[in-house]
């Protein structure tokens, strides 16, 4: 028996075989690259080994990524979106609240710097001059930072949208490379960082460094 009204629930169809199994395998591929490169940097990440991981084939990793330049792109592409992701729930959580939020991001932001270990080994590896994965951070189609920065100018404009737009991508700007050079070269005191960085841009912003 029905009740005469048609379901308006959506229906989706599970994904055929060859699509479900395609989409698995890039998964476990970019989780063991990611997990290769926390453990010994990109430079020392090699198919063979991603596709021994993976237990999936050199000959299928390369026909869905193209070369190992393309597992590059797919797994800085991935750790930006979840990166993003969470500044933007930081952000979000301070809605309103200028100087909170943005010790919040820059803490986050020094947060992942320590406990992420495909960050730190990015990182660390910048320090050194040695890691070829981070020429993706900046050269792919939309880079991390320009993302970061189109967020923070979009948060902003929200926040404190009388500020000029030059001075909310000033702003932006200094923030993303403030809070990069202390995820590469931590202060002697890093409690002091986000509260540093915060009231540095709320003078760029023109806004006043208390909530």
């Amino acid at each position: 028996m029905t009740d005469g009204h048609a379901s308006t629930a959506p229906h989706t169809r599970p994904d055929p075989p060859r699509v479900a199994w395609r989409k698995q395998m890039r998964e476990r591929v970019i989780a063991e690259a990611r997990s290769l490169a926390a453990e010994d940097g990109w430079d020392r990440v090699r198919v063979a080994d991603l596709a021994l991981r993976a237990d999936v084939s050199r000959p299928s990793i390369y026909k869905e990524f193209g070369d190992r330049a393309g597992i590059g792109r797919a797994l800085v592409e991935r750790e930006t979106d979840e990166f993003l992701i969470g500044l933007a729930a930081v952000l979000d959580a301070h809605r309103g609240r200028l100087v909170p939020a943005l010790e919040a991001a820059v803490a986050h932001a020094l947060e992942q710097a320590a406990v992420n270990p495909f960050v730190g080994a990015v990182l660390g590896a910048t320090r050194g001059g040695t890691d070829a994965l981070l020429p993706f951070l900046t050269s792919r189609p939309e880079p991390v930072f320009s993302s970061t920065r189109r967020l923070l100018r979009a948060w902003f404009g929200e926040t404190v949208p009388r500020t000029s737009e030059d001075r909310r991508a000033a702003a932006a700007d200094l923030a993303v490379r403030l809070t990069l050079s202390h995820m590469l070269l931590p202060a002697h005191d890093p409690g002091t960082t986000p509260s540093h960085i915060a009231r540095t841009v709320c003078t760029v912003l023109g806004a006043p460094e208390r909530d």
